[in-house]
C-alpha cells in the first residue's frame, strides 16, 4: 500500500497550498520536482498570472498525455466549512478540503501511477507527458490552451489524452466523459424609450417588446440531438432593465443567454435563427456573442476501449461512456489529439462547501491510471 499512502500524501500537500484562481501557489514546483528526478523535460510556459506546466517524458510516440488543474474555486463562507479548506482533514472516511475532488487528488493519481510504472517498465514504449495549468477555473485563456498554441507551434500532437475532471455521479467508476458539448453566450440590449409609468404612451418599455421573443426562444426545440449528445438548450442567465426605481419605464433592457449545443448544431446557425427572431419582432437591438467552447467528441475506440476495460478490472463497473456537464480544458486539447476522455473522482460536492472525496477511492483512481499506462504503453 505504499503507493496508496504516497497518492493520499502527495494529495494532501497539493491542497495545502491555497491556490485560488488563478493562482498556483507553488503546486506545480512541487510537481515538476518529482517528475524532473524520474527524467521528464519539465518547461514552466507563464502567461499573465497563470501557471502552465509542459511535462514530458521521451520524444517516441505513442504519447500518453495527463491534463490538470491545479487552481480552485474560492471557499465560500469559512464559517459554514466543518474545518479549514486548505488544512486537509480525514473524517468519517473521507478527506476534505477545497480541491479534495476538484481536481487535486487526480494530479495526485497521475504523479504516482507515473512514478510506479516507470519502475516496472523502465523501457515502455512510447512517450509520457503532464499538461497542469492554474487557469481552468477561471476565464481560461491563460492556461492549457496557450500550451496547446505552444504545441501547435512546434508540430506536437499528442496521441491519447486524459483528463483528471472528476466525472463520476455516484461511484468511482460509473462515468467516462468521451466529449463535451459547445457554449454559446450572448448579450442582448434591447432600447426602448424611459419614460414616467404613469404616461406609458410617451414611452416604450423593451421588457414588453422582448418578452415574446424570450418566451419563443425558451419554447424552441433548436434540435433532437443525436447519439453522442442531447438535444442542445437556451437559458437566461441574468435580466437587468430599469433604473431601480417603481415608477420609471426603462430605456433598454440587457438579456444573457447561454447555449449548451452538440454537434447538431453548429454555433453559426444557433446565431442565424436568433438574429432572425428578433428580426421579425421589429425590436431596436445590438446582440454580442462569445463562444467559449465548441464541442467536441471522442468516438468510442482504442483509448475509450482500453479506459473502460481498466475501470472495469479495478472496480467491477461498467462505467457509462457520457458527452453531459459543463465544459472542460479537454476541448483544447482535442485540437491536437484525436482521442481526449475525462476520468476522475465522484464530483457530487465539487465547487461545493466541504468538498471531499473518499479516502477508499483515492487508492483505486491510482491504480486505474497506472493500469491505463501499461495497456497502452507497457513494452
Amino acid at each position: 500500500m505504499a503507493e496508496a499512502a504516497a497518492t493520499l500524501r502527495l494529495t494532501r500537500e497539493l491542497i495545502a497550498r491555497r491556490s485560488i484562481t488563478p493562482k498556483d501557489e507553488g503546486c506545480q514546483d512541487l510537481l515538476s520536482r518529482r517528475l524532473s528526478r524520474l527524467g521528464f523535460t519539465v518547461e514552466p510556459v507563464r502567461r499573465g498570472e497563470v501557471s502552465n506546466l509542459w511535462a514530458r517524458r521521451g520524444t517516441s510516440s505513442p504519447l500518453l498525455c495527463f491534463v490538470g488543474h491545479t487552481d480552485v474555486v474560492p471557499t465560500g463562507p469559512l464559517e459554514h466549512w466543518h474545518s479549514d479548506p486548505f488544512v486537509p482533514t480525514e473524517r468519517d472516511g473521507k478527506l476534505f478540503g477545497r480541491g479534495a475532488a476538484d481536481m487535486k487528488t487526480s494530479i495526485a493519481a497521475f504523479v504516482v501511477a507515473v512514478e510506479d510504472f516507470l519502475a516496472k517498465h523502465p523501457s515502455h514504449q512510447g512517450s509520457i507527458a503532464l499538461l497542469i495549468t492554474s487557469d481552468e477555473e477561471g476565464p481560461a485563456v491563460d492556461g492549457t490552451v496557450r500550451v496547446v498554441e505552444l504545441l501547435k507551434s512546434r508540430g506536437e500532437r499528442i496521441d491519447y489524452c486524459l483528463v483528471g475532471e472528476p466525472t463520476c455521479a455516484a461511484k468511482l467508476g460509473d462515468t467516462i466523459k468521451n466529449g463535451r458539448r459547445g457554449s454559446l453566450s450572448g448579450t442582448l440590449r434591447v432600447k426602448g424609450i424611459q419614460a414616467h409609468i404613469a404616461y406609458p404612451h410617451l414611452g416604450k418599455n423593451p421588457v414588453h417588446l422582448v418578452a415574446p421573443a424570450l418566451a419563443e426562444f425558451a419554447a424552441t426545440e433548436w434540435d433532437k440531438g443525436n447519439e453522442s449528445f442531447p438535444p442542445t438548450t437556451w437559458q437566461i442567465s441574468n435580466i437587468h432593465g430599469g433604473t431601480g426605481a417603481d415608477n420609471v419605464i426603462p430605456g433598454e433592457v440587457e438579456i444573457k443567454f447561454n447555449f449548451r449545443f452538440g454537434t447538431a448544431s453548429t454555433a453559426d446557425v444557433l446565431k442565424q435563427r436568433v438574429h432572425a427572431a428578433l428580426d421579425r419582432y421589429g425590436l431596436d437591438y445590438k446582440l454580442d456573442w462569445t463562444v467559449s467552447a465548441v464541442p467536441y467528441l471522442t468516438p468510442r475506440g482504442k483509448l475509450v476501449d482500453a479506459l473502460s476495460a481498466t475501470i472495469r478490472d479495478v472496480t467491477g463497473a461498467a462505467p457509462e461512456v457520457s458527452t453531459t456537464g459543463g465544459t472542460s480544458d479537454g476541448r483544447f486539447i482535442a485540437e491536437i489529439c484525436s482521442e481526449v476522455v475525462e476520468f476522475g473522482p465522484v464530483n457530487a460536492t465539487i465547487h461545493k462547501l466541504n468538498e471531499h472525496i473518499d479516502l477508499a477511492a483515492i487508492e483505486p483512481l491510482r491504480e486505474i491510471y497506472l493500469r491505463l499506462l501499461v495497456r497502452l504503453l507497457a513494452s
